[in-house]
C-alpha cells in the first residue's frame, strides 16, 4: 500500500522526546507525552514478554535504562510493567497504554524488534492493539521476515524496512548468516515489499536506498539524526528525519 503523507510530514523523535538530563527516558511515558507536546512523530520499539503482550522497550533486557535485570521474553507483562526507569518513579508501558496516551494526536512509527526465529506473536499483538486504534501508526522492523508478517497481519497500515548497510555477526547475533546477507542492500525487497525505508544516516547516501527513493517512490526516513552534519545529511538524501538530542526548528515540519 502507499505510505501515508503524515510519515514524512514532521520529523520524527526517536524512542519519544527523551532527555535523560531531565530526567526523561526513551520509550517512557514522560518521553512520549513531550512528543506529543512538541508535536512530532514519535518512534518507538516493542518487544514480546513471555505472556505475548507487546511492550514499549527498546532493549531486549532489562538493566540499561532500568531497575531489575533478565530478558523481556522471560518476564510477563504485569512483572514488566513493574519495572521502573532509573531514577525516575515511571514504569514500563504496553503498546495500548502507548496508544492510550497518545490518543491520536501524533504519528506512530513502531519498530517491531525480533529475535530472528520468525515468531510472529508480537506483530500478531500489535495487529490486536492497532485493530481499535484510530490513531496514525506504522510498523517497521529490521527483521523482513516480520516486514512480511506486518503485510499480512495488518494489511491496512503502512509498514517499513529500516535498514543500514552491512549486518555482522557482532551487532546481529541472533540472525543467521544467511539472514545477514538477505538483508544487505535491501535484497529482500521484492518479497518482503517494504512501503518505506528508514536508513542510517551516516551510510547516506546509498545505492539501495536511492534506488527505493528515486525508482519505486518509496518515502526514506534518515535514522537516528543528532548532529548538524547529519542533519544536512538528511535534509539532502532523505524525506525526513528520525532525531533526537535536540529540538528541530518548525522548518523542520512539513505539516501544516
Amino acid at each position: 500500500m502507499r505510505a501515508p503523507d503524515w510519515l514524512t510530514a514532521r520529523p520524527v523523535a526517536h524512542r519519544g522526546l527523551h532527555d535523560i538530563a531531565r530526567g526523561i527516558v526513551e520509550n517512557m511515558p514522560a518521553a512520549a507525552q513531550a512528543a506529543v507536546d512538541g508535536n512530532f512523530a514519535i518512534e518507538c520499539d516493542i518487544q514480546l514478554s513471555s505472556d505475548g503482550e507487546a511492550m514499549v522497550h527498546h532493549d531486549n533486557a532489562l538493566g540499561r535504562l532500568t531497575e531489575g535485570s533478565g530478558a523481556l521474553l522471560g518476564k510477563t507483562a504485569a512483572e514488566l510493567k513493574a519495572v521502573t526507569f532509573k531514577n525516575t518513579p515511571e514504569r514500563m508501558m504496553t503498546l495500548g497504554e502507548l496508544c492510550a496516551l497518545v490518543a491520536g494526536r501524533v504519528p506512530l512509527v513502531i519498530e517491531v524488534k525480533s529475535h530472528f526465529d520468525g515468531d510472529r506473536r508480537l506483530v500478531k499483538r500489535m495487529a490486536e492493539v492497532l485493530a481499535s486504534y484510530d490513531g496514525p501508526a506504522v510498523g517497521m522492523s529490521f527483521d523482513p521476515d516480520q516486514v512480511v508478517a506486518l503485510r499480512e497481519l495488518i494489511p491496512g497500515r503502512a509498514r517499513g524496512i529500516v535498514a543500514e548497510r552491512e549486518y555482522t555477526a557482532a551487532e546481529w547475533p541472533e540472525a543467521s548468516p544467511e539472514q545477514r546477507r538477505g538483508m544487505m542492500h535491501l535484497r529482500h525487497a521484492y518479497w518482503s515489499r517494504p512501503d518505506f525505508v528508514a536508513y542510517w544516516v551516516d551510510e547516506l547516501p546509498a545505492a539501495a536506498p536511492w534506488i527505493a527513493r528515486n525508482i519505486f517512490g518509496l518515502p526514506l526516513l534518515a535514522w537516528t539524526v543528532r548532529t548538524p552534519e547529519q542533519r544536512a545529511r538528511a535534509a539532502s538524501y532523505a524525506d525526513q528525519m528520525i532525531f533526537e538530542g535536540f529540538l528541530p526548528e518548525p522548518d523542520c515540519s512539513r505539516a501544516p
